[in-house]
Order: structure tokens, then C-alpha cells, then sequence
């Protein structure tokens, strides 16, 4: 099953502390995924970033709605109870509690319309939205990435393919393979030498080797091509290899390289991109923006 939005998930929260005691935010967590009936896996589902798991920052995210409109209430660091307001909403038997069930009550309007300027930042997003912020933020991230993407793509195809092979080894060394620039990474001979493009050392000690084939194509990169470059690095008495296109590969191509003795990672347009704009090559940082939460440490009295 999909997992339940933030807002499907203020009505049993608030069910379940019912009984008036106080309870734990990773009690109420453990206890909405038994609700909802979720598996192992959909427990473990990330948010975007891979930092938080996004079933427990939408148990969050309604625990904080619920507090914000005085249905809950904190008792201690990391403790919550249900507030008689609570208790009498429960009583009235809704049948969904969501945003704009809330904004009956003047201080979750308060906090939805709060201002930057006040000190005080409030969620600005449709009632009916699905999405915690982080969501939403991470959501607007990939689609820009998504499209910065396309941008260097493009660029890449625009320029020559001698161009290509170095901004490969440029790539593969901000990943942490080889050394300097001086002595980690060279291009070898003209494109398709041999079958292979470039080299670079695995690692600073130059130890092994990687090799490089590199093809600036349009059309996908089928089985025939792939084995070439196998057959070059077996003419080498190399064991590794990395094929990058900016194309993608088939199936056929793809099966080859997981029968082979030789270690070839295949490389595709949408990974090319990928890699490089979280290894900051051939992009530019226009803005950082830092997402900050309560350091509940500092603020223990014990």
C-alpha cells in the first residue's frame, strides 16, 4: 500500500492517545505503522535526500499540526498527551481530521499565517496537500535538478568528443579515484584507441587502474560495443573498467557485463548527470538553503 499522507494520519494519532496518559514520539510512530499495516519496507522508505525516514517525518508532521491547533499538548522532551480539546473533538466523531478540519481553531490559523518577519515561520501550502515541507522542498529540488539535468546534457552533446573524455577523468577524480589532475588521470591516445578512451588510478597510491571508454552518442549503446571494450581490457590484462555514454544501454548490453569476469560499471546519460551535479562538475551553487531542527539536548534540564 501507498503510504498514508500526513493528514490520514492526524485522526488515529490522535485516537490513540486517547486514553489521556502521556505518550512517546517513537511510541507513536511504532504505533501508527501498526495502524496502517506497513511492511518492513515501507517503513524503511526514505525521504529524497536519504537523511529521515518519510513515515516518520509525516508522524511528525501531524503530531505538529495536532499541537499547533491545542489538540495535543508537550509534557516533557520528547513526551505528548491529548488536550480536553482533544478529548472533545474525539467526542464530536470525525470521520477525517486534516488542515482544514483545523483551521477551526484560531491558533492553527494563527500559525498557518505567520510570517517570517514575526519570528515565527508558518507551512504556506494548500490545505489539501498531501506533502510535509520537507516533501515539498525535496519535491522542488529534484524537479529543478531534473531539469539542470536536461541543461547538461544538452551541453555535453554540444561539445567535441575529445572535450568529453576529459570532463570523464575530471569526474571520476572529484569522485575520489586517483590523485591530482597531474598524475591520476590521462587521456589516452585519440578516442577509441584501442577500445579504450581513458585511464585513471583507482587510488592515490595508483595500486590499479581503471579504464576508461567514453562514446558522446545519441543512440543506445548496444552488446556488440560493450563487448569490444571487455575484449580491449582483457588485451590489456585489466580487470576494471567504466563505459560512459550519454545515450543509455540495452538490456543485452547490460546482462553482458554481469556474466563477464571483468568488473565494467556502465554508466548511462541520466547516472552521468547525476554524478555530476552531486560532485559539483560542470555546475554552479546559486543558493544553500539549511533545513534546522530542534536541538533537544541543549535544551534538557537534567
Amino acid at each position: 500500500m501507498a503510504l498514508p499522507d500526513y493528514q490520514e494520519i492526524m485522526l488515529p494519532l490522535l485516537g490513540f492517545v486517547a486514553d489521556g496518559g502521556e505518550h512517546s514520539s517513537r511510541e507513536s510512530v511504532e504505533r501508527m505503522a501498526e495502524y496502517f499495516t506497513l511492511t518492513e519496507q515501507e517503513r524503511r522508505e526514505l525521504l529524497p535526500s536519504g537523511r529521515q525516514y518519510t513515515f516518520d517525518n509525516r508522524v511528525g508532521w501531524a503530531r505538529t499540526y495536532l499541537k499547533k491547533a491545542g489538540l495535543l499538548e508537550s509534557t516533557r522532551r520528547g513526551y505528548f498527551r491529548i488536550t480536553q480539546r482533544g478529548q472533545e473533538v474525539l467526542k464530536q466523531n470525525p470521520t477525517r481530521i486534516d488542515a482544514r478540519f483545523l483551521e477551526k481553531f484560531p491558533e492553527f490559523i494563527d500559525f498557518r499565517n505567520s510570517k517570517p518577519e514575526s519570528g515565527t515561520v508558518g507551512v504556506d501550502e494548500n490545505a489539501t496537500n498531501s506533502q510535509t515541507p520537507e516533501e515539498l522542498i525535496e519535491a522542488a529540488i529534484q524537479q529543478l535538478n531534473q531539469e539542470l539535468a536536461i541543461e547538461i546534457l544538452d551541453a555535453i552533446k554540444a561539445c567535441s568528443p575529445a572535450f568529453f573524455e576529459k570532463l570523464v577523468v575530471e569526474l571520476l577524480l572529484k569522485m575520489g579515484y586517483g590523485g591530482t589532475r597531474k598524475d591520476a588521470g590521462q587521456t589516452v591516445g585519440q578516442s577509441g584507441d584501442g577500445g579504450v578512451d581513458g585511464i585513471i588510478n583507482e587510488d592515490r597510491l595508483g595500486l590499479d587502474v581503471i579504464y576508461i571508454q567514453a562514446k558522446r552518442w545519441d543512440n543506445s549503446v548496444s552488446r556488440p560495443e560493450v563487448q569490444k571494450f571487455a575484449g580491449s581490457l582483457q588485451g590489456l590484462r585489466a580487470r576494471k573498467g567504466i563505459f560512459i555514454t550519454t545515450s543509455s544501454f540495452t538490456r543485452e548490453a547490460k546482462d553482458f557485463v554481469e556474466k563477464i569476469d571483468s568488473r565494467i560499471i556502465l554508466i548511462d546519460g541520466d547516472r552521468l548527470t547525476k554524478l555530476m551535479i552531486e560532485n559539483n562538475v560542470g555546475v554552479t551553487a546559486l543558493a544553500a538553503y539549511e533545513i534546522k531542527k530542534i536541538d533537544s539536548d541543549f535544551f534538557s534540564d537534567t
